[in-house]
């Protein structure tokens, strides 16, 4: 056990306010903290990057959610990966490779005796910044949509939309490898080129170039010329209206994000008796509610990723500071692929 600390002031980004309609960089504030030598039992990790997720426009709302409001005046939540710079724990060693959820800062102390707040992560095969993304929470979110509610047979269609995002990705990419018909849907030609050619997608819908419900299910139409089986919904809106007109008998649909409406306005639905005419199971889910199912999932995964079966692309901004910018951005689809911070 080693406590070799030389680093002592932690930087970090607050929740200053919570956001009136849309979020603002406004919301948030760069804060300083002294970093104390470590007690008995602790863990220093120098936190290498930081995951950008959608689910953290929800936590910044005081209303009810999946998850419990991010208190104000806290360093915001979010997934990091890092290193081990110090250690009075003799489960960790320094240098050692991690992941967690270290929040949006550079620093994470980790408390004596806290169980299961840091996992150790092999970087030989998978790339540190991978446990965000393809092999982490959103892979695993992926997985679970679509392994455990849309149960996918081969030959059957399954639609994604935000295709070309972290978790859109991984599903077709999964659904491929279950002999599916993958199709997706993301904003613009360039994303829509990369699902198809890079991803593997059998077909990309740009949702930008049909900007009303009748010629976005025209398109989906073409592209799935036997209806939809499974669709794994991270938008909602105008995009899950034109989904579910193509909805097959006793489809199943996994409802994992409705990112159309994050910034607090309601998101209605067109024709809800579609649910009951076509007998489809509609799933909402939560996927650390799961935890048991997740050695499996990243089992598949980081094997797929290992083997550079499962493909994944990343935006990265680089410094702390930048975080509130690339979160902005990345609820307006500005992201291309998995969002990260490298905060080193």
């Amino acid at each position: 056990m080693t406590q070799t600390s030389t680093h002592t002031v932690n930087r970090q980004i607050l929740l200053a306010s919570r956001p009136e309609g849309e979020a603002t960089v406004a919301n948030f504030r760069l804060a300083e903290a002294p970093i104390a030598p470590l007690e008995d039992g602790e863990v220093l990790v120098r936190n290498h990057f930081l995951s950008l997720d959608p689910y953290m426009r929800g936590r910044m709302n005081e209303s009810k959610s999946y998850a419990q409001p991010q208190p104000l005046d806290e360093v915001m939540i979010g997934g990091t990966a890092g290193e081990v710079v110090a250690s009075r724990n003799a489960h960790f060693q320094v240098g050692d490779a991690v992941v967690g959820m270290g929040g949006w800062q550079e620093y994470q102390r980790v408390p004596a005796g806290a169980r299961g707040v840091l996992q150790k992560v092999d970087t030989r095969h998978v790339p540190l910044s991978a446990y965000l993304g393809a092999v982490g929470m959103p892979g695993v979110t992926a997985w679970y949509g679509l392994t455990q509610i849309i149960a996918p047979k081969a030959g059957e269609t399954v639609v994604v939309s935000a295709a070309s995002g972290a978790v859109g990705g991984a599903v077709g990419q999964l659904a491929k490898v279950r002999g599916c018909r993958a199709v997706g849907l993301a904003g613009g030609p360039d994303k829509c080129a990369y699902v198809v050619n890079e991803l593997g997608f059998d077909a990309c819908i740009d949702y930008k170039a049909h900007p009303d419900l009748k010629s976005l299910s025209k398109a989906l139409k073409e592209a799935c010329p036997n209806g939809i089986d499974g669709y794994f919904e991270n938008v909602g809106g105008m995009i899950l209206d034109a989904v579910m007109l193509r909805m097959n008998a006793f489809s199943r649909m996994a409802l994992c994000g409705m990112i159309a409406g994050y910034d607090g306005t309601p998101t209605p639905m067109s024709n809800p008796a579609l649910i009951l005419i076509n007998r489809m199971k509609v799933e909402g889910f939560i996927v650390s509610e799961h935890m048991n199912l997740w050695p499996e999932a990243l089992k598949e995964l980081g094997t797929l990723v290992a083997t550079g079966k499962l493909k994944y692309r990343e935006t990265v901004a680089q410094g702390l500071e930048s975080a509130p910018e690339a979160f902005l951005g990345l609820l307006k689809g500005r992201n291309f692929g998995k969002q990260l911070v490298k905060l080193i």
